[in-house]
């Protein structure tokens, strides 16, 4: 079987490449605007170009049997390179995976498409209503999806929660170095939320599901997430107690964080995005039971687990992106003003 991965060069595709490996797939390719510049560069097919670009689509595409699309222009972009990306990007993989008689396609998408939802657990079957241009985006690439799955694709759709691991920056990058470097860190809210993450590794796992089980089966959309989880304060505390200090997660209350936090997203100057800060001091969970049922997906990692995971390889490998900062999950977010209030805590 070939694989082919949009989005190859990022975060979870090197981990999905790295799990396909191991588990004796040979033949990898994909595509990525991103230079691929990982150790296993010379065991793949790599094509560095967009996938917005049909020909490069096209030519990068011949021969695969299976296709997981994991490539999306983040929060950060521009509402126009998210549109491209994430709605007319995904319509380009389909359209040629399905003159090209792709057996699957899988969609990574996101928990986003849920929007500010009012309850939880959050079901495969609740509505959809995306905030902001990327919840927006991936409501629209779902319904791309579910178009080429009503003419005869097999598509499975894979809903994830953030995810941690192995070559996960971003925005923890900014709390891997604040717990590095000995400080206490500021939560929005009392961190008394519920909010799920998910472990890489499980991830990969419920994709090799969807790549392995029957059709009929996987021909679907599923919530993928950790399956043990506390409280918001709780986990991110187990980061900080690895960094062996002896400091603590600092609530703030909700409301003025979020009202400064505006202030300095119009002025350029946050370091978060809008979803972040306007659901931090919420629950965030979706049931993982249908995956759990017709995936047999069990995750291996609680949030805790996956973070502490997550920041062991970020202290392993910190001086190899020292300098380095962006709008992907690959490089650490810049911290702009919170650079400035890291000297108090």
């Amino acid at each position: 079987m070939k694989v082919y991965i949009s989005g190859i060069s990022g975060f979870l595709s090197i981990n999905m490449v790295r799990y396909l490996l191991e588990h004796d797939y040979h033949q990898i390719a994909g595509i990525d605007l991103v230079d691929f510049t990982y150790p296993e560069r010379d065991m793949i097919e790599f094509t560095q170009g967009d996938i917005r670009d049909k020909d490069a689509v096209h030519k990068s595409m011949v021969g695969a049997d299976l296709v997981i699309h994991t490539a999306a222009a983040l929060p950060l972009y521009t509402p126009e390179d998210i549109y491209t990306t994430d709605v007319v990007g995904t319509r380009n993989l389909l359209e040629q995976a399905k003159e090209y008689g792709v057996k699957r396609f899988i969609h990574i998408s996101s928990t986003a498409v849920y929007g500010v939802p009012d309850h939880h657990p959050l079901y495969e079957t609740d509505p959809v209503q995306g905030v902001g241009p990327y919840g927006e985006a991936k409501v629209q690439a779902e319904e791309v999806c579910n178009e080429f799955r009503s003419d005869g694709m097999c598509v499975s759709i894979i809903r994830p929660k953030s995810f941690v691991g192995p070559e996960r920056l971003g925005v923890f990058a900014i709390f891997y170095e604040w717990a590095a470097d000995g400080k206490n860190f500021p939560n929005i809210g009392s961190g008394k939320n519920r909010y799920q993450l998910l472990d890489v590794a499980d991830l990969c796992d419920a994709i090799h599901a969807c790549m392995t089980l029957s059709e009929k089966t996987v021909n679907d959309t599923f919530n993928i997430g950790a399956a043990e989880y506390t409280t918001m304060r709780e986990d991110y505390q187990a980061v900080l107690d690895e960094a062996g200090f002896g400091k603590r997660i600092v609530p703030f209350p909700a409301k003025p964080v979020i009202a400064i936090l505006k202030v300095l997203e119009a002025l350029s100057l946050s370091p978060l995005y809008p979803w972040i800060y306007e659901t931090a001091a919420k629950d965030s969970f979706v049931s993982i039971e249908k995956a759990q049922k017709k995936l047999g997906f069990a995750p291996k990692y609680s949030n805790k687990e996956a973070m502490v995971r997550n920041y062991r390889w970020y202290l392993e490998n910190k001086d190899k992106f020292n300098g380095n900062e962006g709008v992907s999950h690959r490089v650490p977010w810049k911290q702009k003003a919170l650079k400035w209030a890291k000297v108090f805590f």
